[in-house]
């Protein structure tokens, strides 16, 4: 439960170090090959049952639909040096196996971290979730190349550069980023970021999203580099779908 309290607090963070923890990046020294050997505190990097994945095959798993609630918009923007990261006000969550989950915060990565059938995406969006012991379930978007995104217009629109943080006046609403289709894939995993904790639902919408790529390139403007962590061996799981 500590690992697990720990991870949301990151996740909420402004990403700016703070004494004792140890930078992380994607590529060199830091890089993902690295992360474990950082700090002890990282560890669950070496776990066996790490994200992203290769989703090559799935089970039928009779899959409860997801129920989303998401009700109220969006309260700031960040950017942390790893990512574009939206908090969300309280009031949004979704349920899974009859378990209610508030939705944190959702951000991006470029290219997709997530595969499907060996596809990389040019995005993905991971939307945040937990619940009142700390468990955290994570729905992945993934976008594809074509028309502009309205979520990423009115973001983007108020993109914050690197250790900012930004209040959002235009109101973004979650609901907007997820596919007409709510099918997906399901899979235990964990963060794709340090400290790597496992026991992760990961929630993996089938139907993408749109985006422009000039929307695209806007977001690796202030980035600076693509932030995807390398698929990690399945092994003895199960996907369902």
């Amino acid at each position: 439960m500590k690992r697990t309290l720990l991870a949301i607090g990151l996740l909420l963070s402004s990403g700016v170090a703070c004494a004792g923890e140890a930078a992380w990046g994607y590529s060199g020294d830091t890089g993902p090959e690295q992360w474990v050997k950082l700090t002890p505190e990282y560890s669950s990097c070496a776990g066996s049952h790490q994200s992203p994945i290769n989703i090559d095959s799935a089970v039928d798993g009779k899959l409860e639909p997801i129920k989303f609630n998401y009700t109220r918009g969006s309260a700031s923007i960040i950017n942390n040096g790893h990512t574009v990261q939206i908090n969300m006000l309280p009031g949004n969550n979704i349920t899974v196996d009859g378990i209610e989950f508030e939705l944190k915060q959702f951000h991006f990565h470029v290219p997709s971290e997530n595969l499907i059938n060996g596809e990389s995406f040019p995005m993905e969006g991971h939307l945040v979730h937990a619940d009142k012991a700390g468990h955290l379930a994570v729905v992945a978007v993934m976008f594809t190349q074509g028309g502009s995104n309205n979520v990423l217009s009115k973001a983007w629109a108020q993109m914050p550069q690197l250790g900012e943080t930004k209040p959002l006046s235009a109101d973004i609403s979650a609901l907007d980023i997820l596919p007409a289709s709510r099918s997906y894939y399901r899979f235990e995993g964990s963060l794709t970021t340090p400290p790597c904790s496992e026991g992760v639902r990961w929630l993996v919408m089938k139907q993408p999203v749109f985006a422009a790529p000039e929307q695209i390139t806007q977001f690796l403007h202030v980035i600076h580099h693509h932030n995807n962590r390398p698929v990690q061996p399945v092994n003895d799981r199960v996907v369902l779908q």
